[in-house]
């Protein structure tokens, strides 16, 4: 399965595309919000996201059936960023499942800058 495919499709909330990527009974799981979406769920509520939005793969793992990615995604004015990490189970050379968590972007909470731990990763 072309991974970087999948993503571009996501990224530019392409519904035929995406789907090409899913066994029919496939699902997906967004554990932050605990939610489970059929493959059609999950195409809507990407592509009918209000606005665009964009993102880079930053990390791909491949163990055996399972890829493993972390994506930045981010809206074209850079207003809004997250990250998610996808658990993706591969059969077939399509996708069967995918466990999804994602992460809203932004600075360190208060008091863990008052102690003065951490470094910023990027500047």
């Amino acid at each position: 399965m072309d991974i970087h495919a999948y993503w571009r499709a996501v990224f530019d909330q392409q519904q035929e595309e995406i789907e090409k990527f899913f066994h029919e009974n496939a699902f997906v799981e967004w554990h932050n919000t605990n939610e489970h979406f059929t493959v059609g769920e999950f195409i809507r509520a990407n592509c009918e996201y209000p606005g665009k939005w964009d993102g880079e793969i930053e990390r791909i793992e491949e163990i055996n059936d399972l890829l493993v990615t972390v994506v930045h995604v981010f809206s074209p004015d850079k207003g809004l960023s997250f990250h998610a990490t996808s658990f993706i189970q591969i059969e077939d050379g399509r996708i069967r499942s995918i466990d999804e968590y994602w992460g809203d972007d932004g600075s360190a909470p208060q008091w863990r800058l008052d102690k003065r731990i951490g470094i910023p990763i990027r500047q």
